[in-house]
């Protein structure tokens, strides 16, 4: 069946990477033939979530974990779980704080939009989202003022290249300042699925991370952590968690994806991204005007993306411009363009096939005029 033919659908080259508004990773055969399985039968869901929470420990070294319905679900949820603990009359209660520890600290340079404000994350629990510091500076002794002031049922840490990179406090020093007024650290690690072990032992409470990004496995949210915490967010499906729940597919892939990441070669799966970008710089190194680069993600995960920065005097293009005509053409390409208005574009080649890099590569030739100066 082509679906793409059947309603009518773009067809996307995806030259992003792990993106949500891009429907996720590509499910790996073998995570979908499980999650495909799932769908034929009933199950007790809370024996699939004792199932994935085993795996989840033995995979993360966590004490325990469940699936979500995604990351941004598992945000709202954890903070939840910090608030009500394992008190049912306190998940019912939500999202009415009253009485419960409400205030959730985060650095003002976490305070991020990828798809929504996270700050509203925090709030749809009920609670409060306390932003510390300024955009390019959060200190500690900021976060032990308020920790010190009270209330404080959290403090939530981001993982990501989103974030600003530099000026705040790390990971490991969070855990240490919580930990000092009994305030547990919720981490947002969306996409950072390959760093969980590195994560969790960080003394974090709470690690967060997609099912559908580097996973690849059906969409979902995986939580691991502190075992109280983990009973306390499953809790809350039955309070404000419902319409956050994850089905079946979701927590056989989660459960699934997490055992082929066991047997997974990381090394090979690392050297393949690296042959992919090589394979980019190579068939764009003799394009006039175009710097290339080969740039390491920016969290520490094992892979690197190449990097394209037109000179607009030689090429007639800027990084937007560049971007807006890959996307123009047929199937569309999406780059990663998180840094256009910075004058370069990223083609991250994790989800792209030789043939899509060769047609990729081809189109950036055509547009910056390479093939017409032969």
């Amino acid at each position: 069946m082509d679906l793409f033919e059947e309603y009518g659908l773009t067809r996307v080259i995806n030259a992003c990477g792990k993106m949500t508004h891009l429907a996720g990773a590509i499910v790996l055969p073998e995570i979908a033939e499980a999650a495909s399985e799932s769908l034929k039968h009933f199950f007790v869901l809370d024996e699939l979530q004792a199932i994935a929470g085993k795996v989840i420990a033995e995979t993360t070294g966590a004490d325990s974990g469940c699936v979500t319905a995604c990351t941004a679900a598992g945000i709202t949820l954890g903070v939840a779980a910090s608030m009500t603990g394992n008190d049912l009359a306190k998940v019912w209660q939500l999202p009415d704080p009253a009485g419960m520890p409400h205030r959730v600290l985060i650095q003002k340079g976490h305070c991020i939009n990828y798809g929504n404000p996270i700050t509203q994350s925090i709030r749809l629990a009920g609670a409060t989202a306390v932003e510390v510091g300024v955009v390019n500076r959060c200190t500690p002794a900021e976060l032990r003022h308020e920790l010190a002031r009270g209330d404080v049922a959290a403090v939530l840490h981001v993982e990501s290249h989103h974030t600003v990179r530099y000026g705040w406090v790390g990971l490991p020093e969070i855990v240490q300042l919580a930990h000092e007024f009994d305030v547990p650290v919720i981490v947002d690690g969306a996409a950072q699925d390959q760093r969980l072990r590195q994560l969790i032992a960080t003394g974090a409470d709470l690690v967060l991370t997609s099912a559908h990004k580097y996973l690849c496995s059906t969409t979902g949210g995986i939580v691991a952590g502190r075992q109280d915490l983990v009973e306390a967010v499953s809790l809350q499906n039955r309070g404000i968690g419902r319409p956050m729940k994850a089905g079946k597919e979701a927590i056989v892939g989660a459960i699934a994806a997490l055992k082929y990441r066991q047997q997974q070669d990381l090394h090979a799966w690392t050297a393949e991204q690296d042959r992919k970008v090589a394979l980019v710089v190579e068939r764009l190194k003799d394009v006039a005007g175009l710097r290339l680069s080969v740039d390491p993600d920016p969290n520490g995960c094992p892979f690197s993306r190449a990097c394209l920065t037109p000179d607009p005097q030689v090429t007639s293009h800027s990084a937007a411009s560049l971007r807006d005509a890959l996307a123009a053409s047929d199937p569309m390409i999406v780059v990663r363009a998180h840094h256009v208005d910075e004058g370069y574009i990223h083609l991250d080649t994790i989800e792209m096939t030789d043939d899509e890099i060769e047609f990729v590569c081809r189109r950036v030739r055509e547009v910056l005029g390479a093939e017409q100066r032969q």
